[in-house]
């Protein structure tokens, strides 16, 4: 892992700072017409070289973590759009999304350009969605009717990991050489507010479902701690939970009672009691568990262990008045399909009853939740 330099950090800080002024960025690309889309075609678009921050974006490195020398690190990232028609996915090792018809389950654009994607999210009406570059330092949004930049905003080289409110107001964006969180209004497109006092944030972040408060993972090898910030009060306090390992991602379910956290050096799952976090259960799951993705009934968690291929499944059911959590048998690669160093990138549809989990190739394992097994892989 290298190091920051001091200097390069406190210039991104202030660059962040320094974005609270800027306004909207429309942004377009080339090659993609609304008119003529259709799931069975395959659209490429390639977004404008906006440039970067940093001046020594290494474009074809040996190594992959060489590729931003901003954050040396990798990651994935899967979004699935609310509607259900659109998978979006992409590894910060590679240069361009990928946009995928769930139900024909073929590749339909790809939009190239980027140098290290880190997380995407889409908008509630499934019109739109935003990436973070880290090498590039910006967040844009991109139509999923044109597959077109629409807006794009500079935050700063680091930029990581995303979250946003319940309304879909305002995007949180992690900073992981800035070691802050910017507050977006994204009705403007313009940063609000920026909070410090993070180490090194990365993918893991969470709005809770009120949107009163945010949960950031900070980056530290092998013990991590989590702040768990106030968003209801402007001086954004801040509290810090430790006594994990290797943190990865997490989730909080739907009443804000427990958060579930990925331990990728131990190889367990955290359950924290949110009203009191000394109350804790460890769950041990595959070998280097990435992800803590809850179904949205609440009814099951899973984790993709990078080092094994396989998916953990954390089922979770209410017994006289307590949670109970119980590990059921893996999901493994079997005759319809495969997994491969599946990590966070893991996404529920609206039903729950199946799962979207991306692997190292870009394609996507669909996993039916019941049988606990993959049915077929997308995007081949």
């Amino acid at each position: 892992m290298k190091t920051f330099r001091t200097t390069r950090r406190m210039m991104i800080t202030s660059t962040a700072l320094a974005a609270l002024a800027l306004s909207t960025v429309a942004v377009t690309t080339a090659n993609a017409d609304p008119s003529e889309q259709e799931p069975a075609k395959h659209v490429i678009s390639t977004v404008v070289d906006f440039g970067a921050y940093t001046s020594d974006v290494v474009e074809n490195p040996e190594d992959s973590e060489d590729r931003d020398p901003t954050v040396n690190a990798t990651n994935n990232t899967l979004a699935v759009s609310p509607d259900g028609v659109f998978a979006v996915v992409t590894n910060s090792y590679s240069d361009h999304l990928v946009v995928i018809h769930l139900k024909s389950g073929s590749k339909v654009a790809e939009i190239r350009g980027y140098v290290s994607p880190r997380n995407i999210l889409f908008d509630s009406k499934s019109e739109s969605f935003t990436v973070s570059d880290s090498a590039r330092g910006v967040v844009d949004r991109i139509s999923t009717t044109s597959f077109q930049v629409t807006k794009r905003l500079p935050l700063g080289a680091g930029v990581f990991g995303t979250s946003q409110s319940p309304d879909g107001k305002t995007l949180y964006a992690n900073n992981a050489a800035a070691d802050t969180v910017t507050v977006v209004d994204q009705a403007n497109n313009r940063p609000v507010d920026v909070i410090t006092g993070f180490h090194e944030p990365r993918q893991g972040t969470k709005v809770s479902h009120d949107g009163k408060t945010l949960y950031v993972t900070n980056y530290n090898k092998g013990d991590s701690k989590l702040s768990i910030v106030d968003l209801t009060n402007p001086a954004h306090p801040k509290t810090e939970l430790d006594g994990f390992h290797g943190l990865r991602a997490i989730s909080v379910d739907s009443a804000g009672d427990r958060l579930y956290a990925a331990n990728s050096a131990n190889d367990t799952i955290s359950v924290v009691n949110l009203h009191d976090t000394t109350d804790r259960e460890s769950i041990q799951v595959g070998d280097m568990p990435y992800g803590a993705a809850l179904s949205p009934d609440g009814t099951v968690l899973l984790t993709g262990n990078k080092a094994d291929n396989t998916l953990s499944v954390v089922k979770i059911t209410h017994e006289d008045g307590k949670v109970k959590h119980t590990v059921l048998d893996p999901v493994t690669s079997g005759d319809k399909g495969y997994l491969k160093a599946p990590r966070q990138a893991i996404s529920f549809s609206n039903d729950s009853k199946t799962a979207y989990v991306l692997n190292e190739d870009l394609t996507i394992a669909q996993v039916d939740i019941a049988t606990r097994t993959v049915t077929k892989v997308l995007g081949r």
